[in-house]
């Protein structure tokens, strides 16, 4: 699975850490995330990140 970045802030998404603390448990791919799920740093939507 890919990791994304936030363009806004450089939050990386790593799937195997998932973002628990959001309710995305780990070993989510980035395109399973629900759409209304934000950065958890800056609060950038989804279409912000791009793929690393």
């Amino acid at each position: 699975m890919n990791k994304y970045r936030c363009r806004i802030c450089g939050y990386v998404y790593d799937p195997a850490m998932g973002d628990p603390d959001n309710g995305v448990e780990p070993n989510t791919a980035f395109e399973d995330i629900p759409d209304d799920w934000v950065c958890p740093v800056c609060g950038a939507i989804k279409s912000e990140f791009e793929i690393l």
